[in-house]
């Protein structure tokens, strides 16, 4: 019997479908519109009851892929001083996951590996930025220090990460001395250094300290510039400035605090919107406007409508919301009035990356800054939210989006479990079943 001749990208695609299938253990299950107690429910409160998680499968040995990187040699960054946080982001940018969670985990870490290299070295050289020629040298070293552990090669262009992201790009500020000058940064530092990851988002304090002094630092030019800058607070010069601020507050902090908390603030901004792209309506709206005259054949278009989102990526609860309330709003301008989420059975996972494409095998990804990790037994792993069946919210305006601080819904950030044993079905995706598809794939190939 001849080979099955499948195309590359095919092949790809439905060798993660397939480890996600059989790594997801434990799966909630609809039936007649009740839930079965297999995976509990939420609590009215919106806390999450407790896992009763199925043993593990038996461990492997362990997925690893350690090579030795060819450097270029000219990089001035210290990367042995930061080993323990390149061994992370290499394990958050795994080949094979790093498309699917590079919004969530992935570029969110990757970035803050960058501003906490930059920064620590401003250490020794006084300088919170590169110049552009070592920039390109330190970033094809760091590419290639991540893929020699496990990370996906291209990162740069799955996190559209550019040697300028490591200058001071359009800053006029990038000298440590000269930056101390200019801002209150004992007030900076105390706003910044102890950082609340649940307040800060809607209680911005480190984020507004960082603005302030992104703003200073960015006025030192003419009145005539200082004028402009005014005028556009979203300016390009203020976000490179950005940068320079938390290069700064990375090299007063160890890189451990320094990668927790440039992690809670990345996560701020990625939780304010929906990362999804939709496509057409017309399907949906063909099957579902006038008063929805047939529920089967509008539930059918709805649900095959949210597949298509499904192949996208991992996504975080709150990003779930965000995403469930743009695309209602889009059918409201449709005329589409009727709550389709209840009436269809959509939840905020059937907005995440499925495991076989189904409704119930979504994982949404925790609100809070989550990384993937690595054991000896089962591998790769990253935590999803399964205790998380919360209805998709309708919305009740056109004009008004869900927002994240003013949400009606409780979404716990991480799922509760009676054991703290790592790598369990019901808590996590992992790498450990990737042997069991070799031999299927020697077929296919």
């Amino acid at each position: 019997m001849g080979a099955l001749s499948l195309s590359p990208s095919l092949k790809t695609r439905l060798f993660f479908l397939l480890f996600l299938h059989v790594c997801h253990c434990s799966r909630l299950r609809i039936s007649g519109g009740e839930v079965t107690p297999l995976i509990p429910q939420i609590s009215p409160s919106g806390a999450p009851l407790p896992l009763f998680p199925l043993p593990s499968p038996s461990p492997l040995s362990p997925f690893t892929n350690t090579t030795i990187p060819k450097l270029s040699g000219l990089c001035t960054l210290n990367f042995t001083a930061a080993k323990s946080l390149m061994h992370m982001t290499s394990v958050d940018c795994y080949s094979v996951f790093a498309p699917y969670l590079a919004n969530v985990i992935c570029c969110p870490q990757l970035e803050a590996t960058l501003a906490i290299l930059v920064g620590q070295s401003s250490k020794s050289t006084n300088l919170l930025a590169l110049n552009s020629t070592i920039a390109q040298y330190c970033l094809f070293d760091i590419e290639q220090i991540l893929a020699s552990q496990g990370a996906a090669s291209g990162l740069k262009e799955i996190c559209s990460v550019h040697p300028v992201n490591l200058t001071e790009a359009s800053c006029p500020v990038k000298e440590v001395l000269e930056f101390e000058n200019l801002v209150e940064s004992p007030k900076l530092l105390r706003a910044c250094k102890r950082i609340d990851p649940v307040r800060e988002c809607c209680d911005p304090i480190c984020q507004n300290a960082i603005s302030e002094a992104a703003m200073k630092i960015a006025l030192k030019s003419s009145d005539v510039l200082k004028q402009q800058l005014v005028k556009t607070d979203h300016s390009s010069r203020i976000y490179d400035c950005k940068s320079i601020v938390i290069r700064w507050l990375a090299s007063k902090l160890d890189p451990v605090q320094a990668k927790d908390n440039l992690r809670v603030l990345f996560n701020c901004d990625i939780n304010k919107s929906c990362p999804l792209l939709f496509p057409d309506l017309e399907p949906v709206v063909k099957s579902c406007n006038h008063g929805i005259t047939n529920e089967t054949t509008c539930c059918e278009s709805m649900l095959s409508y949210v597949s298509h989102l499904q192949k996208q990526s991992f996504i975080t609860n709150l990003q779930a919301m965000d995403c469930a309330s743009s695309l209602g709003r889009k059918l409201r301008k449709f005329n589409i009035t009727k709550n389709v989420y209840s009436l269809c059975r959509i939840s905020l996972k059937d907005f995440s990356l499925q495991a076989t494409g189904s409704q119930e095998s979504g994982c949404l990804l925790p609100s809070l800054p989550s990384d993937a990790t690595f054991d000896q037994f089962s591998g790769i792993s990253f935590l999803c939210d399964l205790n998380d069946n919360i209805p998709a919210p309708w919305p009740s305006s056109l004009l008004i989006p869900t927002s994240p601080c003013n949400k009606t819904i409780n979404i716990p950030a991480l799922p509760a479990a009676t054991s703290s044993q790592s790598g369990l079905c019901d808590e996590r995706f992992n790498l450990f079943t990737f042997s069991l598809f070799l031999a299927f794939l020697m077929i296919i190939w």
